[in-house]
């Protein structure tokens, strides 16, 4: 995968563009600035019309137009705010593949034929009519001088329309040359242009029968299309990254919230006429933080139903919503990014939700979302689901890498190693906050791992900790085992920590129980918290252990 980091400094914007070659990072990378250069001179544009119009307010009743028209734009903008998901309900997010394509006609106009110069008719005697006076008559000399002048003129003539035929035909020869050149690059041209449509068409249909074969790459680049054709007010963030559970159909999608400087401030414009000078009315702190909370539950159900909707080739069963806030922290001055709201939706029973009669915050609760109390404190929360796909030591199961210096391959450990380092790390993660970790007999039988006691009177007690080095999707089996094991010790909270991925029905099993799954990218992350290295392989381990089976059956043999 090749990515480009791009930023727009005047719009604040920043992307990290992905794509499976440079070509497309290039080609990406320079749509999306495009797309920001246009919203930035729209921006341009709309304040260079409001300062003409602020400096066009010469008199008291203009100014007080002004002040009117400002006011009702405020009010529009204002209210704008709280149709984002039912505008989002009107459009059809699907994407019109065919409306991809370039269908227009080549720009350039054939090059018209020359024009060339007419050759004047040949000179004949007749032209040169000679009169005869009554003496050159009677005088046979002045007549035949006359006559002799008569000649050479007509003589000349000839001489000087041959002359001009000569460079008719010369000027004729060029220009149609040149005409000939012209059309001949004309053509050229137009056959590029043709070709390069032809291409730009066959690439749109190879995205289409990738999307609709399931091409994890054709995916993210559909659902980026659907995201990035959602209409949002234009000072609102459009960057969004995409993490896909191989073969599970769950989609996790890291979206870029507008922060509360995004939120419009004028309520009113007056004019006040006894000073001539203009006064803002601001909304106040309470209705700001009432319409910015309602804005971020709008923009988390609307991607919900966006991506579901437009799901035409059903490569969806659920989506992952995490939105972050990009903010400065008042208390330290300096940039952070939390997230402040995350959901898991299940297609069919989000489907069934009827998102035009709801109330987006209500709707967000029903579904299991996790956010703070109020949104506009930007309080932290942790996401339902995030996968660490960047960590450069992860290798997922669909790519093969070159092992990392001095790591080892967890997935193709031996069970017992594997069981054992797990318990260590917990003990790691466990014993620093004073809490206790109980190492129990290592066994296969599916039973408690490891005991954790935390001390914390809120979030503490008995936590079991199971472990699977597995190569493929844990199943919902293994949670159910789990719950049933944290049920039968009397414990508080149970922890499973696996190689590989979990499959949709586990999270949705797992979501309102005292359950934690944690996945490879998971893993990784918590062993590099304790200085550990290690890298995750699932292709590798498969071709190990498939190896291993083939010689102990040929040693059997």
């Amino acid at each position: 995968m090749w990515q480009k980091q791009i930023v727009h400094p005047e719009l604040k914007a920043f992307r990290v563009v992905r794509g499976a070659s440079q070509e497309e990072v290039e080609l990406k990378a320079q749509l999306q600035l495009a797309q920001w250069e246009q919203r930035w001179q729209r921006i341009k544009l709309a304040e260079a019309k409001r300062c003409e119009k602020e400096q066009a307010a010469s008199n008291k009743f203009r100014q007080k137009e002004w002040a009117l028209e400002r006011t009702r734009e405020a009010k529009e903008e204002f209210e704008a705010l709280s149709s984002i998901l039912s505008d989002g309900l009107e459009a059809d997010p699907t994407i019109d593949w065919e409306s991809l394509k370039d269908r227009n006609a080549f720009p350039i106009e054939r090059p018209p034929k020359p024009t060339f110069r007419i050759l004047p008719p040949q000179p004949t005697l007749s032209d040169f009519h000679v009169s005869l006076s009554w003496l050159e008559i009677l005088i046979p000399p002045l007549k035949n001088r006359k006559f002799g002048r008569q000649k050479l003129k007509f003589e000349q003539a000839c001489a000087n329309w041959q002359d001009t035929k000569l460079s008719v035909e010369r000027e004729y020869k060029t220009l149609n040359e040149r005409h000939e050149q012209d059309v001949q690059a004309w053509q050229q041209l137009q056959s590029e242009f043709l070709d390069k449509q032809t291409a730009q068409h066959a690439e749109v249909d190879r995205k289409r029968s990738g999307y609709l074969a399931g091409d994890i790459t054709a995916l993210c680049d559909y659902w980026d299309l659907v995201l990035s054709n959602s209409e949002y007010p234009d000072r609102f963030p459009k960057c969004f990254k995409f993490d896909c559970l191989q073969g599970s159909k769950i989609l996790i999608v890291e979206y870029s919230l507008p922060n509360f400087e995004c939120m419009p401030q004028l309520k009113e414009l007056k004019y006040v006429v006894s000073r001539n000078e203009f006064q803002e009315v601001h909304f106040t702190a309470p209705v700001l933080n009432r319409i910015y909370d309602e804005v971020l539950y709008q923009i988390a159900l609307r991607t919900l139903h966006e991506l579901f909707q437009s799901d035409a080739a059903d490569s969806l069963s659920s989506v992952v919503f995490n939105g972050w806030v990009n903010s400065i922290d008042k208390a330290t001055g300096k940039e952070v990014n939390a997230c402040v709201l995350s959901v898991q939706a299940n297609k069919a029973e989000f489907l069934e939700i009827n998102l035009a009669q709801v109330e987006p915050k209500a709707c967000f609760k029903k579904l299991k979302g996790v956010s703070g109390a109020k949104l506009c404190d930007l309080s932290p929360v942790r996401p339902v689901l995030q996968l660490n796909k960047d960590d450069e030591r992860f290798v997922s199961s669909y790519e093969v890498a070159d092992a990392l210096d001095g790591s080892s391959n967890l997935a193709a450990m031996d069970w017992l190693d594997f069981e054992n380092l797990i318990r260590e790390v917990f003990e790691e993660e466990f014993s620093k906050d004073g809490g206790e970790v109980k190492i129990t007999r290592a066994s296969r039988d599916g039973g408690v791992d490891a005991v954790a006691f935390d001390p914390d009177p809120i979030r503490g007690g008995k936590i079991v900790i199971q472990a699977k080095r597995y190569t493929n999707t844990v199943s919902v089996s293994a949670v159910r085992d789990l719950y049933g094991t944290v049920v039968n010790e009397g414990a508080t909270k149970g922890i499973l920590v696996t190689t590989a991925d979990y499959g949709p029905d586990a999270y949705e099993f797992a979501k309102d129980k005292p359950l934690t799954l944690l996945s490879g990218g998971e893993l990784l992350y918590l062993l590099q918290k304790h200085g550990h290295r290690a890298k995750i392989d699932l292709t590798e381990a498969k071709r190990i252990f498939a190896e291993q089976e083939q010689a102990q059956k040929a040693s059997q043999s």
